[in-house]
């Protein structure tokens, strides 16, 4: 029997239960048992398979009753940096400004959901907060290049008048010791943005900085998050970047 079930996987779900109607027969209960268990799987990894489904479902629905579509949009994305930049259209007045960031996510979640959180709303301008999580999850920065490299060129395909402006990763007090990663990763966004037009890069990392150390009072209790202090710290950076 063990030698049965090694033909079975997700992608050949189909031609694999031919297979078993042949080897045990079409009224064999032991088929229909094994048909029974190969689909437990299958179905846990649809559910899984887009994990910020329901938080992005209810951010457009946010950003939809917001959004006036006669005037030009200014997007913020990205992890929960952004998510928790409660105030960010307060900081910019003067634009239209929809905050569309999901907490967790990595460049391939944005992926999913470049419609629903960019696209949609044909944005003016779009600054993306992606790599802290994607370093924490402890991808290589070179990976992580490679899939910004190919978001930033769908988004460039599909809005080729849409300015990009990519946030470098921040410095975090529980993250403190990712800091080479996070540095590494910064310095590849940085050369991507400076060979291409269209794409800016601003740096939020050392403005962080207390000299050589992280500053230790613009975060909240769990030392990864931002306080006021610390968006501070971003709205005096990207503010140079808004116009």
């Amino acid at each position: 029997m063990k030698s049965i079930l090694v033909f079975f996987n997700k992608a050949h779900l189909r031609e694999n239960i031919t297979i078993l109607n042949l080897i045990l027969g079409k009224t064999s209960r032991m088929k229909h048992l094994i048909i029974a268990l190969l689909m437990i799987p299958v179905i846990a990894m649809g559910q899984t398979d887009n994990p910020f489904e329901n938080e992005v479902r209810a951010i457009q629905q946010k950003n939809d009753s917001l959004w006036d579509s006669s005037r030009p949009t200014i997007v913020f994305t990205g992890s929960s940096s952004i998510r928790f930049w409660d105030d960010v259209q307060e900081r910019f007045p003067e634009h239209q400004v929809l905050n569309t960031g999901f907490g967790g996510s990595q460049f391939s979640d944005l992926e999913l959901y470049l419609d629903e959180l960019i696209l949609n709303y044909k944005p003016s301008k779009v600054f993306i907060y992606e790599g802290d999580n994607d370093i924490f999850a402890k991808k290589r920065p070179r990976k992580i290049l490679q899939r910004a490299e190919y978001i930033l060129g769908i988004l460039q395909q599909r809005n080729p008048d849409m300015e990009i402006v990519l946030i470098s990763a921040k410095p975090s007090i529980s993250r403190w010791k990712y800091r080479g990663r996070y540095r590494r990763l910064n310095r590849k966004l940085y050369r991507l943005a400076s060979k291409t037009d269209g794409i800016d890069f601003v740096d939020v990392w050392y403005p962080m900085l207390d000299k050589r150390k992280v500053k230790q009072d613009i975060f909240i209790e769990d030392g990864l998050h931002m306080n006021s202090k610390g968006y501070d710290i971003w709205y005096d950076v990207i503010k140079n970047y808004i116009d």
